[in-house]
């Protein structure tokens, strides 16, 4: 999704009661709200195949998938917080049902665009890379089966890139692998 909009500074608790109202989603990064726009089709079919394969090979087991709809939270250290929709989480901790967030994805996938690259590989990447819980962060393209992870190496992260059909995307952290032709499957 791509941001759009910049209102003035507002609440933590402001923001998360105006998300329940509100028909647009935003971010919320430091006191700063950013309306998202909507996203391509093939933005829509990459993000929607993570969320039903993964969601297919964790059924009655302990991590699963969000889409998103659901936010991550993440402290920004010096009391500031932000609070995102990645395009897919998979989450292996308990959260209950009524949660409006979660800050302890095992997973996160963002999928590129022309308006969210820049933010994804670089605000998101620094933000999403000091979550405890996180083991791999996907940045997936829109157009072609390709991804860029960075994986959790001991205290750091290492890059990794897969490429075409035949590649198999493996998360260790939930148990599943999924292939980038189902990934992408319908993707033109």
């Amino acid at each position: 999704m791509a941001l759009a909009l910049a209102h003035p500074r507002i609440s933590r608790d402001e923001y998360l009661q105006g998300e329940l109202a509100s028909e647009i989603r935003h971010e919320y990064v430091a006191g700063n709200v950013y309306a998202m726009s909507g996203g391509t089709l093939n933005h829509q079919r990459v993000a929607g195949n993570f969320f039903r394969v993964a969601g297919n090979q964790l059924a009655g087991k302990p991590c699963f998938p969000t889409g998103s709809d659901f936010k991550l939270q993440v402290p920004l250290g010096g009391g500031e917080e932000a609070f995102y929709y990645p395009d897919g989480m998979i989450i292996c901790v308990p959260v209950p049902g009524d949660a409006l967030f979660t800050g302890s994805p095992s997973v996160i996938l963002e999928v590129l665009s022309p308006h969210t690259r820049r933010n994804d590989e670089v605000q998101k990447f620094r933000d999403y890379l000091t979550i405890p819980t996180l083991g791999t962060y996907i940045l997936a393209e829109t157009e072609s089966p390709v991804l860029t992870l960075h994986r959790r190496d001991g205290a750091g992260f290492r890059r990794e890139i897969l490429s075409g059909p035949d590649a198999i995307l493996d998360l260790p952290e939930a148990g599943i692998s999924i292939s980038l032709a189902e990934l992408y499957r319908d993707v033109g």
